[in-house]
């Protein structure tokens, strides 16, 4: 059984501690452990110059700093501290074939890693919900405001703490996994302690935002496809609803391409003990999903027209040669507008009319 592998004790075949020295060749080639050093080295590099670009730009720019772009930079920084806290570790323990930094530093990325790769799954539908909000107006005159998007940010953290902090006070652990030069919630071992956590996990931190992401884009796309109909004579109205189409549909895949093989990896180990899982094999999920801190910005941030256009100045020092090439035809109806600006351009005027 896997589990045997994983314990932070030494197995009974030699194997040195996750702790103690390098795991090669017990658990993984030497250049297993190098091409995840390689593959961590990109994403530390490649998600650090992105989202710290998502949240200079956003800082610099007042217009960037609308109530609806609040959750944008929330996801940001989610992710720029899993590329800190995860993603730099694992470089440095890959290098070195097992976890350099002992068992408390252990612990605490397990935690960090969970909490902001939490912070930012939430964020995703958080930032769903709000699009809903604005643009399907299900509150009728409801006004989305400062002081809503700043409590949606706190729940993503207050939220993500609350199911993160559990394995710090005895209800499951942070421990080595896979290659073990990353730490994460104990899914492997089995027990109704360890569980019950990562059924609990998989319910409020996978489920959920997941189902309000469909719920929100599902609700978001009716409406737009309403719109369309209604303007069947506008060329702008049509083409909105294509690109909204594809742009949804593209959110959504890369949410269950990032989290649906972790998810799924770790509660069919934690319900299956007699499942056998690779070393290799198992680190996959948990390494592919720091991915998501590379894409996440692409498509949520730097896809938005506005945001292009202010890193453009920022860029060329206050020259501005970006220019859409052609004349906007007569604008669409008021909410075909708004799922046009809000999702297409990824930022919604202040308010639908």
């Amino acid at each position: 059984m896997y589990s045997s592998n994983s314990s932070q004790d030494p197995p009974n075949n030699g194997t040195p501690g996750p702790f103690d020295g390098p795991q090669w060749p017990h658990q993984a080639p030497r250049g297993m452990y190098l091409s995840v050093a390689v593959l961590m080295g990109i994403v530390v590099v490649s998600a650090s110059v992105v989202n710290g670009l998502v949240i200079v730009v956003s800082i610099r720019y007042k217009k960037l700093r609308s109530p609806l772009n609040y959750i944008l930079v929330n996801l940001a920084v989610a992710d720029l501290l899993v590329t800190l806290c995860g993603s730099s570790v694992s470089f440095s323990n890959n290098i070195n074939g097992f976890f350099v930094f002992g068992k408390r530093m252990c612990e605490l990325e397990g935690f960090m890693v969970s909490l902001t790769g939490i912070v930012g799954l939430w964020s995703l539908a958080i930032l769903a919900f709000e699009r809903y909000i604005v643009v399907c107006r299900p509150l009728g005159d409801f006004r989305f405001q400062h002081r809503h998007a700043v409590s949606g940010c706190a729940f993503t953290w207050s939220w993500s703490l609350l199911w993160t902090t559990p394995p710090l006070m005895g209800w499951s652990s942070y421990v080595p996994e896979g290659l073990r030069t990353s730490c994460g919630p104990n899914w492997y071992t089995g027990g109704s302690n360890n569980n019950s956590y990562i059924l609990a996990l998989f319910v409020t931190c996978f489920v959920m935002p997941l189902s309000l992401i469909l719920f929100s884009y599902t609700n978001l796309l009716m409406t737009l496809r309403v719109a369309a109909a209604q303007q069947q004579e506008s060329d702008t109205t049509q083409q909105a609803e294509r690109e909204v189409t594809r742009m949804v549909i593209a959110m959504v895949m890369a949410f269950l391409i990032c989290w649906l093989p972790y998810t799924t990896f770790a509660l069919v180990v934690a319900t299956n003990k007699d499942i056998a899982i690779q070393p290799a094999l198992a680190s996959l999920p948990s390494y592919f999903s720091k991915t998501a801190t590379i894409y996440n910005p692409i498509i949520y941030v730097f896809m938005n027209k506005q945001f292009q256009s202010c890193l453009l100045k920022m860029v060329c020092c206050g020259h501005h040669p970006w220019r859409m090439g052609k004349t906007t035809p007569a604008a669409p109806g008021p909410r075909a507008a708004i799922a046009a600006d809000g999702l297409r351009n990824k930022v919604t005027p202040s308010q639908p009319v």
